[in-house]
């Protein structure tokens, strides 16, 4: 007969205690800041291949003090900016944070939304009504969030980007203020009600002496053009550029194109617009007193013109080497001024990406790679003649957007159909188009569960109220995109693989090739800080990057 040896519950609760958390931080020992720092559209492999052309201050101080997570990746599809953006912070995937896309077509209203688009409020700073954003469509917490419930209120979360999405996921539902970039003709630093009635002082006075037009200058290239030989020919086939410019190719009058490239809009695709993030995070810093007493705040910063240039110009430009070889020095500006005001050992930072990006597909083309363009007119054409002939309408199909298929279900219903059996005679269709990859039902995605592959990333990212009846994949590197210009969204390496940079207290330095996942973010920071994690994550604390 077996006997058993009670265990005091005291014992068991430590041993429990100790064993699920063993590296979460004292609040005593806490930083003072938390820093998260997100780069639009950065593939890893920007981190190596201008390895050379950076300072000491910036990416290579993070590498080297820091802990250099190499081998981190996206876990799910779609890899876009506004998914990007909330699963860095949430530690989740859109599948439970329902930020399925930047925009996507709303089952219910029946109709497409923007992420962050809110016409229940007021934009604040403008009479544009580019202010009318909020996190309302943010189903979760962010770690930010968790700490403003910690601290009960005494933290700070502060979130700056020139893209709304950019600044408003991140900071969280709670944030005490989320500000974006209003070009235009205003060239200003706006807001919205959901955060305040008025921007604070600080703001305004940034807005008012930090004329942005000292930045509408010439554009050209740092260092001297012959050396960045990590990139391609400055003239080629693959860049769009700018209007009023006969070629894609520096330097670049910025003061003479604005006028034909949406006035204060144009810096946003230049190095300079990461100036613009740079200054007035900088300005926030003091302007909020941020770090400043011992209870944790935290500034969520996104440098989006690396997204813009890689979308007009490509990865493998010049413009593209140019702006990273920049935003190193932003870095190193950003990482002083923290020094500086909140103090070396009294901050904590982490460095990512949104989403990485694909190779411009003709130039792919061009070196014997398979890539391509995706003919949508054309399959749309093909599909619908199939609707047609098999069940008698084309107007089962209520809507395609994302690379989803949505249908109407209440047709679907009054025809007597069964939604299931439509669901996979679309599959079973749709498999046999040009460069299409694989195709997936709602049906499937609810039943099955996938654990490996392209399979797993697309259920991470199905939400059962959001997503569509039909889920496309397209063959790797082909997209729907104009021929000149890189962009992103898949599941393929070339979209998932980011770099992850921790730096500052509480931080060991070192690296990994072991495999990380960009939800481990928000529960590493939550766990250093001894913080809940956010109410969805799914993610894990990376306790080696941890003291």
């Amino acid at each position: 007969m077996l006997k058993y040896t009670a265990i005091p519950i005291l014992c068991l609760t430590l041993f429990w205690s100790c064993n699920q958390n063993p590296k979460v931080s004292s609040n005593e020992t806490n930083p003072k800041l938390v820093v998260g720092i997100v780069v639009d559209q950065m593939r890893y492999d920007y981190l190596t291949r201008f390895y050379n052309k950076y300072g000491e201050g910036g990416f290579k101080r993070m590498m080297r003090e820091g802990y250099n997570c190499k081998n981190n990746h996206f876990n799910y599809i779609p890899t876009k900016t506004g998914p990007g953006h909330a699963s860095i912070y949430t530690g989740t995937t859109p599948k439970y944070h329902g930020i399925i896309g930047n925009d996507w077509y709303d089952k219910i209203l029946k109709e497409t939304v923007y992420c962050v688009g809110d016409t229940s409020i007021r934009s604040v700073g403008t009479n544009a009504s580019s202010g009318q954003m909020s996190p309302h469509r943010l189903k979760t917490t962010t770690f930010a969030d968790e700490n403003r419930l910690f601290t009960q209120g005494k933290g700070k979360t502060i979130g700056i980007s020139l893209k709304d999405r950019g600044a408003v996921l991140p900071a969280g539902h709670t944030a005490n203020a989320a500000y974006w970039f209003h070009g235009g003709e205003e060239g200003i630093w706006i807001s919205s009600t959901h955060y305040m009635d008025e921007l604070p002082n600080w703001v305004k006075l940034f807005n008012a002496e930090h004329s942005v037009t000292k930045y509408l200058t010439e554009w050209n290239t740092f260092h001297d053009i012959s050396t960045y030989t990590e990139s391609g020919l400055d003239l080629n086939a693959y860049e769009r550029g700018f209007n009023g410019k006969d070629s894609a190719t520096f330097p670049y009058p910025l003061d003479k194109l604005k006028d034909a490239n949406g006035g204060f809009d144009i810096l946003k695709t230049t190095a300079y617009g990461n100036n613009l993030v740079t200054d007035f995070a900088l300005a926030a810093l003091t302007g909020e007193d941020l770090g400043q007493d011992a209870v944790t705040d935290i500034l969520a910063v996104s440098y989006s013109s690396t997204d813009y240039v890689g979308h007009n110009f490509g990865v493998n430009s010049k413009e593209i080497e140019d702006t990273y070889i920049r935003l190193d020095k932003d870095l190193e500006r950003l990482l002083k001024g923290l020094d500086d005001y909140v103090g070396k050992n009294n901050y904590t930072l982490f460095l990512t990406a949104d989403h990485a990006a694909v190779n411009v597909p003709a130039y792919l083309q061009s070196v014997k790679i398979p890539a391509g363009y995706l003919n949508h007119a054309q399959t749309r054409r093909r599909f619908e003649s199939f609707m047609e002939q098999t069940f008698n309408s084309a107007e089962l199909i209520e809507n395609i957007s994302n690379d989803q298929i949505f249908l109407n279900r209440r047709l679907v219903h009054t025809m007597g159909l069964k939604l299931e059996e439509v669901q996979e005679r679309i599959v079973n269709e749709l498999i046999n188009y040009p460069h299409v990859y694989q195709v997936y039902s709602a049906t499937t995605m609810s039943t099955s569960e996938f654990t490996i592959g392209i399979e797993a990333l697309l259920q991470k990212g199905f939400n059962q109220k959001r997503s569509g009846d039909i889920l496309i994949v397209p063959d790797p590197a082909f997209i729907s995109y104009p021929k000149t210009g890189s962009t992103h969204g898949s599941g393929f390496n070339y979209d998932t693989h980011v770099p992850l940079l921790f730096f500052g207290k509480g931080i060991m330095q070192g690296s990994t090739h072991i495999k990380t996942e960009i939800t481990d973010i928000a529960p590493t920071m939550s766990a250093l800080l001894g913080i809940s994690f956010p109410n969805a994550a799914i993610g894990q604390p990376l306790d080696f990057v941890l003291e």
